[in-house]
């Protein structure tokens, strides 16, 4: 956590800098000057974008880029370097020494450091609080859920649609189905609704047995598919997350002892997260129910199989946040997605994933569409 009596400094795009968003509710796509500093609020805005910014940003301050560099054009061509023009400004407001997040550019940290400006990177969360997200942002979380539940309802109805042909091949409109397909009809119908999305995953067969395989080519029935959707609601920049894994046509009985299996598990970590619990204890615990059920994690023929990701993540303005299951103590206000899996080539991939939020009595999911089998 930032050193509280530090000023703090951000200099990125909102739509690379979660931390950029969540402090000044401001989308830009070019990096901007963000200062905290006594307790008042300053985003530093080039002339594109200062009208928008006095509108819409949250702060206390608006200042436009160009006042400070006019003041450097005397006695020289052109605009001023950048890391020249935020040292100005710094120096105005006798900043000798501030908080940046970790990944702040290192370019811009040479130059100020070259003016006798220090900066002091923090690891983890730079605003502590984005851990615990707030009733509104709940509400915009919601949403983003519900653009996700569109998505995966699309992908549904066009494997619904699908015909079974010969050599189990699926047939949709005329057409071989395939994951590239099936990811373009989800994503648009998310676009459609206001969200965003990329590298929606769409895996089936033995591409499902690699958690993170985006899947290609012809998707066949009777094969356990996995569909894992992340839309980011465009409005607000918060994010859904949600996994369901289907067959479409008949599931073998294999495939339907792994998916049952994984759904206990899942209903088994939902019940019991709740405030001050141990997530590192939940996923060995969901670990060992695996395990007891015949579903081993190790390394075959070079491979992982099993249960070999972590059981769940936080989430918000970035897809993956703070914390992760596995690594914390579960605490009132904390979002998490909940996605236990496994994985075994020969029968598929299987991963089930639901959203809720940490409650003083347990955890309150905020996802609701259905799981099922087949379709």
């Amino acid at each position: 956590m930032p050193n509280d009596r530090l000023p703090r400094l951000i200099f990125a795009s909102s739509e690379e800098s979660a931390d950029l968003l969540y402090a000044t509710k401001f989308s830009v796509p070019d990096p901007v000057l963000f200062l905290q500093q006594n307790g008042k609020t300053t985003v530093l805005l080039s002339d594109l974008e200062i009208d928008r910014g006095r509108k819409e940003a949250k702060v206390d301050e608006v200042i436009a880029l160009s006042s400070i560099e006019d003041l450097l054009k005397k006695g020289r061509r052109g605009k001023p370097p950048i890391e020249k023009t935020i040292a100005t400004f710094l120096r105005q407001r006798r900043v000798r020494k501030a908080a940046v997040p970790y990944d702040f550019p290192i370019g811009l940290a040479n130059g100020l450091a070259k003016v006798g400006i220090t900066v002091s990177p923090i690891a983890g969360l730079f605003w502590s609080e984005r851990e615990f997200k707030s009733e509104g942002e709940l509400q915009l979380i919601r949403r983003a859920i519900r653009i996700a539940e569109v998505g995966l309802a699309r992908g549904l109805e066009v494997l619904r649609a699908a015909e079974i042909k010969s050599g189990k091949r699926l047939v949709w409109g005329g057409t071989t189905l395939t994951s590239e397909k099936l990811r373009a009809e989800i994503e648009t119908a998310i676009l459609h609704v206001g969200g965003t999305v990329a590298d929606t995953i769409v895996a089936g067969g033995e591409q499902a047995c690699d958690p993170h395989h985006r899947g290609s080519g012809a998707l066949k029935a009777d094969s356990l598919i996995i569909l894992d959707i992340f839309p980011r609601d465009g409005r607000s920049g918060y994010y859904g997350d949600l996994t369901r894994t289907v067959v479409r046509g008949k599931a073998s009985e294999a495939q339907r002892a792994l998916w049952w299996t994984v759904l206990e598990a899942q209903k088994f970590a939902l019940q019991n997260i709740r405030a001050g619990g141990s997530g590192a204890a939940l996923q060995k615990e969901v670990a060992k129910f695996f395990q007891q059920k015949g579903y081993p994690k190790e390394i075959r023929d070079g491979r992982w199989v099993g249960f070999f990701h972590g059981l769940g993540h936080g989430f918000g303005l970035e897809i993956h946040e703070q914390p992760r299951i596995a690594k914390t103590r579960f605490k009132t206000g904390q979002v998490l997605t909940v996605e236990p899996g496994l994985y075994f080539p020969g029968i598929g991939g299987v991963r089930i994933e639901d959203d809720g939020v940490v409650t003083e009595n347990g955890f309150r999911v905020l996802s609701r569409f259905a799981k099922t089998l087949e379709v």
